[in-house]
């Protein structure tokens, strides 16, 4: 289902930087993931757990370092190396949690040498899934981001404690019966659910689920149909085989961005409007944003906005005002991406669409998110026999260059500054747009659209 020659590491999936305090709860793989991403990251970085470790577990770091108070920190030599792993101390062959007040020291240890810190925050008892005791899981405050491990070796399985940790309250998260075969639905249920997989989240962190050991081609199936209603309650869907140590996808929420603030000078009536299949232009393109899930659905207006506002104050779709439109293109693309940072920081890319291309399909722009998600890749575009087409997908990595724009030139002012993915595409309608009125009668006349 994903291509076997993607690269994804870890570290880009979940978009880690020096200051990151990650947390990994839940189940069917923390220590791998915590484990596979310290060895990815720049060394030294500080790995630790407020729950059990199994001392088997030891064996993931460079060095050990049990810890019993917070004036232990202070001893830490300053120029460490390597992955390093700091617990409280070892009883009956797993260590104890580290206390909350070494937690904390440790927190400022790292945050003054720009160390990451990697924390294990949650026990499964090696099961693929579990249910979450009210105390669990024990995330501390200051964690950036929450990693949500799921273990898809569960699925299908039936509801016992063999598969399930807790399985009585797992029971109760997913609506599934105590012995029954878990569905993907039953595991949305669960990890969506108020008093599951979400709980003790701090305020403000990342929320990512991770759903693990995806070996099959029907396990990675069954985990790209749960990402559309994971998004719903996280910022990030990851799937991977960490066995293997392959990350296959990292689904975010896409944002559309509609450009229609133009005036339309060189048309001589306002392009928004035009009639394409009993609609106006504009309402075409935000239905065809909204279809293909793009969320949210922003409309940049300007010039005509009254008219343009209503033709479609009835969707699912948020109206930004662009006062400076008369600035050209840049100012549209300005207005859009502010109004989503202000708003949806975590949003994982955007799509610009051009409100004189209703012609443009679900499929591409279905695309487009799917391509992203493969890569994180900071730019991808179709390509139309060897031509650049829009509409483009701009990740989030790179919002700072298109706010540095001027004047009428749109997002491919930046192509020369990032390494673009082109998505080979066969249909060369993308390649229409309407800048005149034979344009618009070419358009028309397609039989094909």
């Amino acid at each position: 289902m994903y291509n076997p020659n993607m690269n994804l590491t870890l570290a880009r999936a979940l978009r880690v930087d020096e200051s990151n305090c990650i947390a990994f709860v839940g189940s069917g793989g923390k220590s791998s993931a915590l484990f596979q991403l310290a060895r990815e990251l720049k060394p030294p970085v500080i790995v630790t757990a407020t729950s059990h470790l199994g001392t088997w577990q030891l064996a993931g770091a460079d060095k050990h370092i049990a810890m019993k108070s917070r004036g232990d920190v202070s001893e830490l030599d300053n120029d460490l190396r390597g992955v390093v792993l700091i617990t409280g101390s070892i009883e009956d062959k797993r260590t104890k949690p580290i206390s909350d007040e070494v937690l904390a020291s440790l927190r400022q240890f790292c945050l003054g040498r720009s160390i990451p810190m990697l924390i294990e925050a949650d026990g499964s008892r090696q099961k693929p899934l579990k249910g979450w005791a009210e105390h669990e899981p024990p995330i501390p405050e200051f964690a950036n981001h929450v990693v949500q491990l799921v273990g898809l070796s569960g699925l299908g399985k039936p509801l016992t404690e063999e598969y399930v940790h807790r399985p009585k309250i797992f029971s109760r998260l997913s609506e599934t019966k105590l012995g029954e075969h878990i569905k993907a639905e039953g595991i949305i249920n669960a990890l969506l659910h108020p008093e599951g997989a979400r709980k003790n989240f701090p305020s403000g962190a990342r929320r990512t689920v991770m759903l693990n050991q995806a070996d099959t081609p029907e396990l990675q199936a069954s985990a790209r149909g749960m990402v559309q209603p994971l998004l719903s309650g996280f910022d990030s869907v990851v799937i991977a085989d960490l066995k293997q140590e392959k990350i296959f996808a990292a689904h975010e929420r896409v944002a559309g961005i509609i450009l229609a603030a133009g005036k339309s000078s060189r048309f001589g009536e306002p392009k928004q409007l035009l009639d394409w299949r009993g609609e106006p232009f504009v309402r075409t393109v935000a239905k065809k944003a909204l279809e293909a899930g793009l969320s949210p659905a922003l409309i940049v207006v300007g010039a005509h906005q009254d008219v343009v506002r209503n033709a479609v104050n009835d969707l699912d779709a948020r109206i930004v005002e662009n006062e400076n439109w008369k600035d050209g293109q840049s100012a549209s693309i300005k207005a859009g991406v502010n109004s989503l940072l202000s708003r949806e920081p975590n949003t994982g890319a955007a799509i610009f669409l051009l409100v004189d291309q209703p012609q443009i399909t679900t499929s591409v722009l279905e695309a487009l998110k799917e391509k992203h998600a493969e890569g994180l890749y900071s730019i991808v575009a179709p390509m139309v026999m060897d031509r650049r087409a829009n509409p483009v997908l701009f990740d989030r990595g790179v919002f700072p260059d298109l706010l540095t724009l001027e004047g009428d030139v749109g997002g491919r002012a930046i192509f020369r500054h990032h390494q673009v993915e082109y998505l080979p595409w066969h249909d060369d309608r993308l390649l229409l747009d309407v800048d005149m009125p034979e344009h618009y009668q070419r358009l028309l006349a397609d039989e094909t659209l």
